[in-house]
């Protein structure tokens, strides 16, 4: 059975505004590189509205289990297609499919406050290991929303 992982990330502007950001390249960039992504690339557009995220991240610092499945870098892309304002579909993939993670995005605002509530399910195709790798998975994709909720603190603050 998947893992899955709800997060919450609130910000001080409406929901025109967060949906603005979350599909700004300038933006997206700026998070890809928060999460310490050495290379990148970032393509928005389309109809429906399109955002593809391209980025190697360095796999230093990952247990034992999930160096014998990964090199010293991985390649996770990431591909949204938002159906509105308020709503987008997720598939992240990871090099070589080790991880199959889907979801969705959703926006509500209430009192010019708006929340993006991310829901994922995260596969790990791998006897005998696969739970704990998708265990280490949820943490890390976790992470990369916490600091892309804090890049998005900071830009929004910008503006």
């Amino acid at each position: 059975m998947p893992t899955t992982l709800t997060v919450d990330l609130s910000y001080d502007a409406t929901l025109p505004t967060v949906h603005a950001m979350l599909t700004d390249p300038v933006f997206r960039e700026r998070v890809c590189e928060a999460q310490g992504a050495s290379t990148r690339s970032v393509t928005v557009g389309g109809t429906p509205l399109t955002v593809h995220i391209e980025r190697t991240q360095p796999t230093a610092g990952v247990p034992a289990v999930a160096k014998r499945f990964v090199s010293t870098e991985v390649t996770v892309e990431q591909h949204e297609v938002w159906s509105s304002e308020a709503a987008a579909v997720l598939d992240i993939t990871t090099t070589g499919n080790l991880a199959s993670i889907r979801g969705n995005t959703a926006l509500a605002e209430s009192a010019g406050r708006t929340t993006q509530t991310v829901h994922l399910s995260i596969k790990v195709p791998i006897p005998l290991v696969g739970g704990r790798l998708e265990a280490l998975v949820k943490d890390l994709m976790e992470k990369a929303y916490r600091a892309e909720h804090e890049v998005g603190t900071a830009y929004l603050a910008e503006r």
